[in-house]
């Protein structure tokens, strides 16, 4: 069985952090029009006075070279994005995954102490003690921290910069952790 390969897709698939004349090279510009984006969207302008106007597609950045790249990793593909069920809507087809899974997230989040991210906890319990990596551009310090403590298995916990993307560094860290070749520290 192989590990997990827990992806969020605002950062690492998406980097929105990228100033916009300096978008990373080898990514497309889409306007996706999202259900849960349109909902928000929705009550921002309720919220501004103007709910009227037309809500714009969410602009998302992406790289269609990433889904041939994911598919070879040697990793059992899950969605850990706020983007749940959507992911495999408006993100896999144009990176050509495969419908995923995902997993659901409680509303409201929860909120814990210490700086840890509010998915951590989720994603270490629902790894139930399986090896996992999680490619995230909120992690930190404190999350690899949570990790060690609260999950039995080995986990990588990968920070991907919002204004890079996954890059060629990342897939090799990943492989290289997958496959045992690289370092196997729990988180």
């Amino acid at each position: 069985m192989w590990p997990v390969l827990l992806l969020d897709v605002d950062g690492p698939l998406n980097p929105y952090a990228a100033q916009p004349q300096r978008r990373p090279a080898g990514y497309g510009t889409h306007r996706l029009p999202t259900p849960r984006w349109e909902a928000l969207e929705r009550r921002r302008l309720e919220e501004w006075g103007t709910p009227d106007r037309p809500v714009k597609p969410l602009r998302v950045w992406l790289n269609p070279h990433h889904g041939p790249q994911l598919l070879s990793l040697p990793f059992d593909l899950v969605w850990a994005t706020t983007w749940e069920e959507e992911a495999n809507t408006f993100i896999a087809p144009v990176l050509g995954l495969p419908e995923l899974p995902y997993l659901t997230w409680p509303s409201p989040r929860p909120e814990p102490e210490d700086g840890v991210f509010w998915k951590t906890p989720l994603i270490t319990t629902w790894a139930k003690g399986r090896p996992f990596a999680w490619v995230d551009d909120d992690i930190t310090d404190a999350d690899r921290t949570w990790v060690r403590t609260h999950h039995q298995g080995p986990a990588l916990l990968h920070r991907i910069d919002p204004r890079r993307g996954l890059t060629p560094a990342d897939f090799t860290i990943l492989t290289s952790w997958a496959t045992g070749t690289g370092e196997r520290d729990r988180a």
